[in-house]
């Protein structure tokens, strides 16, 4: 690499910390997480502002190739912490309501979302009919566990039941959404090799041996985790499943989870340690470079009064098939209508979770570029309004809301 090209890089990277630590903090000041602010400032930086100009003025195309190293490792870093996560979600809730709201939230939109692949034609010609079809049902179907327990958070509301199941059904809808991108990434892309899933079983084998020997490696180093020994698993689960054809982020998302089984004080102290450190590096500098690298390929200046009124289409089948596949599952499950609604508009939140599945399937030919910017709006769109949607239910969030207070004493969903 050249000094000249070492010189511009460096100073980009600074100039993508400094102004997505400026967008979040405006996002927030607006009642929205910092990541729509990043989202947007990511977009902002592409060629939907000045055509390109902006874009090919600060970012040379000798720095892109480094730039988008620098996002990759971003999104393993994120999709490993949102594994370590999982369990925040999936423990101290109700399974059954959990669940049937996980379930409900994801089965309408993918059948609403399919439903509208058949009639727009969202891929490129290397996909196959069935898999641009599938895909597009994913992409209706996902919620973003790890903004939706950032606004749980920010609402105080992580220890009341409703805040609890909320997480739940969204950890176990981030579950079966990364299952089903696997599937069709598998089947649903020209030159994949679906017989490349053989190597499941092994790879299922060797990361649930990995949680005893990590146990077994701590106890001999007095209960400590040695950090390095994390991050080549971490690595080598990634390059696995980008072998098998199922994209780096599962492997990163399963090595996630295989490290929060470390139970124990042991356990938890060096899983926070871990999770401290890859947040640090992760999602403070690497995340912000995903969401430039991602808004390289939004051109929002470029749709026509057609693609407007897709994006409108798009928006009702997404919110409809989210909060009413969401709130019935709710209602079966025992609560009442104001928390039914709720629980509705935090699964409809998407956020970072989509963009990294759009991601995904725009590099496997699943998404062409006019529907991958639809569909990045869409994302950002949804997620903006719940916040607004909940200060509309609950009142906007304080430490000592009275409509919190109303949440913590809201019966227990029925639980198994």
């Amino acid at each position: 690499m050249a000094s000249h090209t070492v010189v511009i890089l460096l100073l980009d990277l600074a100039l993508i910390g400094v102004l997505a630590r400026g967008a979040g903090a405006l996002a927030r000041r607006c009642g929205q997480p910092a990541v729509i602010g990043e989202v947007v400032m990511g977009i902002l930086l592409g060629p939907t502002v000045l055509h390109g100009a902006l874009t090919r003025a600060l970012f040379p195309v000798e720095t892109r190739g480094f730039l988008i190293a620098f996002a990759n490792l971003g999104i393993i870093l994120f999709m490993f912490v949102t594994g370590l996560e999982f369990r925040r979600g999936s423990d101290h809730a109700p399974r059954r309501a959990a669940i049937g709201i996980g379930l409900g939230s994801i089965v309408l939109p993918f059948v609403l979302g399919t439903s509208l692949g058949t009639w727009w034609d969202t891929a490129t010609p290397d996909a196959t009919p069935l898999g641009a079809r599938l895909f597009m049902g994913l992409a209706l179907s996902v919620t973003a566990f790890p903004v939706l327990a950032r606004i749980l958070d920010d609402r105080a509301m992580t220890r009341h039941p409703l805040g609890r199941t909320a997480l739940a059904g969204a950890a176990f809808c981030d579950l079966l959404a990364w299952v089903v991108l696997a599937v069709v990434l598998a089947f649903g892309a020209d030159g994949n090799q679906p017989w490349h899933l053989l190597w499941l079983l092994p790879y299922a084998a060797v990361t649930a041996a990995c949680s005893p020997l990590l146990r077994r490696l701590m106890q001999r180093r007095s209960g400590r985790l040695d950090p390095v020994c994390a991050l080549a698993g971490l690595l080598a689960s990634c390059a696995a499943t980008e072998w098998m054809g199922l994209h780096f982020v599962l492997g990163a998302f399963v090595f996630g989870i295989v490290l929060s089984g470390l139970r124990g004080p042991d356990g938890e102290r060096a899983v926070r340690s871990i999770r401290e450190s890859a947040e640090g590096l992760g999602l403070g500098l690497l995340m912000p470079v995903y969401f430039v690298v991602a808004g390289w390929q939004v051109d929002l200046s470029a749709l026509h009064a057609t693609q407007l009124l897709q994006l409108l289409v798009l928006l009702a089948i997404a919110v409809a098939g989210k909060v009413v596949g969401t709130m019935v599952a709710a209602r079966l499950a025992g609560l009442q209508p104001r928390e039914a609604a709720i629980l509705g508009a935090l699964m409809n939140t998407r956020g970072l979770t989509e963009l990294i599945v759009l991601t995904a399937g725009r590099q496997a030919g699943l998404l062409n570029d006019s529907s991958y910017s639809l569909l990045v709006a869409m994302a950002v769109l949804t997620t903006l309004s719940t916040g607004p949607i909940l200060n509309r239910l609950q009142g906007r969030p304080t430490r000592q809301h009275p409509a919190a207070d109303d949440v913590a004493r809201a019966p227990e969903p029925q639980q198994a």
